[in-house]
């Protein structure tokens, strides 16, 4: 197996929580593809390391798994074939397995040759997207293959495919194909049926989020070069907005939701929030603020208690006040012991939960940062070294366990 040394944009992938303790994470960046944690708890002294309860090696690639129940589900490259794997959540023992071969990747991002997808689960089902935008459903309990789809005959992003699928209302929704040729899909989750299709552009490396409107769902997608809001329904283009990339970017940063209000960023095009609204038949978008200080590039924003936090393609964590949109505070880049929260690695990479009264960020140096969720200032609070390789999947948390996906291995980790 062939070790990734370098990695080009992956983010480049609804369950209830069933308890505080147990919270399922189905999908890209969990229940509500927000970066929400329930049921955390940190501890009164954080410890120097974290407990290792197993790892388990399970291929290449940055797909972040998903949890249902006792289940994980991992997305992975092994030589030649792309694997879904489930594995048992408190062992690391694998229960099933499936693998399709997938042809090298090749160009630019070849030093990171594994999927970014994660998979999506809902209604006993388990939805996969593989890095050459082969889309595959299976059953979670045994991994029977119920369908798998190659629609677009290999036609990709100019980085291969990076958006995680969505569930919802018994479809699976997923950006496919790329340049001139690529689409929003909607499938039956039982069959694999097309429901729908938009092809009003292709696709960029964000994964859509789902924000409702009165009784309208609308699939918020970004794509190549727009900002988009599809029925979920019907697949209707319901509103979109000019996004394209500025200079050498890419459109890789999920979408926040809250409420009617969406909140989203791009390299260079700084932070915007903008309210839907029905007007008639119609959705307009009503803007809120602008911000044309802090962007990112590859980074999700996460939202708490009205304060986006996220990290800049110039490696700073920064807090914007949604109610006027104004930067609150930006950290200087620099080591930790300066005062600095800088996320050591590529630019703009990490993923960044909200886990109550600590926000959690993982960086691809493979270190865990705990800081407060404070307007006032950047305030860490623990920096902990999680894998021994580069760690750019994103973070999963479930109560105190912390499952992290390094270069080739998932390991399941505990703060005691």
């Amino acid at each position: 197996m062939k070790h990734a040394q370098r990695f080009i944009p992956l983010l480049a992938v609804g369950a209830l929580v069933t308890s505080a303790v147990a919270q399922d994470w189905p999908q890209w960046r969990g229940p509500g593809r927000d970066a929400k944690v329930a049921g955390f708890t940190p501890p009164k002294t954080w410890p120097k390391e974290l407990a290792q309860k197993w790892k388990v090696t399970v291929g290449l690639g940055a797909a972040a798994p998903s949890l249902v129940g006792d289940k994980l589900f991992v997305f992975a490259r092994q030589e030649g074939n792309e694997v879904t794997l489930c594995l048992d959540a408190a062992t690391g023992k694998e229960l099933w397995s499936d693998k399709v071969e997938a042809k090298a990747i090749s160009g630019p991002a070849n030093g990171h040759a594994g999927p970014r997808s994660s998979p999506a689960v809902a209604d006993g089902k388990v939805v996969t997207l593989g890095i050459h935008g082969t889309l595959s459903c299976f059953e979670a309990a045994t991994g029977k293959k119920l369908w798998r789809k190659d629609d677009f005959q290999g036609s990709v992003p100019r980085f291969f495919t990076s958006s995680s699928p969505i569930i919802v209302d018994g479809l699976c929704i997923a950006q496919l194909g790329g340049g001139n040729n690529g689409a929003l899909v909607a499938c039956d989750l039982a069959t694999g049926e097309q429901k729908w299709k938009w092809a009003g552009d292709s696709p960029g490396y964000a994964s859509p989020v789902l924000l409702t409107v009165g009784k309208t769902k609308l699939v918020v997608a970004e794509t190549e070069s727009k900002l988009v809001a599809i029925d979920a329904a019907d697949g209707k283009l319901a509103w979109s907005a000019p996004f394209a990339p500025q200079q050498r970017g890419y459109n890789a940063s999920t979408p926040v939701v809250d409420g009617q209000t969406l909140i989203y960023a791009g390299s260079g095009r700084g932070t915007k929030a903008v309210k839907l609204e029905k007007e008639g038949d119609a959705v307009t978008a009503k803007e809120l603020w602008s911000n044309t200080e802090k962007s990112v590039q590859f980074n999700s924003p996460v939202l708490r208690n009205g304060l986006l936090f996220s990290l800049s393609a110039t490696n700073e964590f920064f807090c914007i006040n949604t109610a006027d949109g104004k930067t609150a505070w930006s950290a200087p880049s620099g080591p930790a012991a300066a005062g600095g929260g800088r996320m050591r690695g590529s630019a703009g990479y990490g993923s960044i939960l909200d886990a109550g009264s600590v926000l959690l960020a993982l960086t691809p140096g493979s270190e865990l940062i705990a800081f407060q969720p404070s307007e006032k200032e950047y305030a860490e609070v623990a920096r902990i070294k999680v894998a021994g390789t580069p760690t750019y999947a994103h973070l999963v948390v479930s109560g105190n366990r912390l499952f992290v996906k390094d270069q080739d291995s998932l390991i399941l980790l505990t703060i005691e």
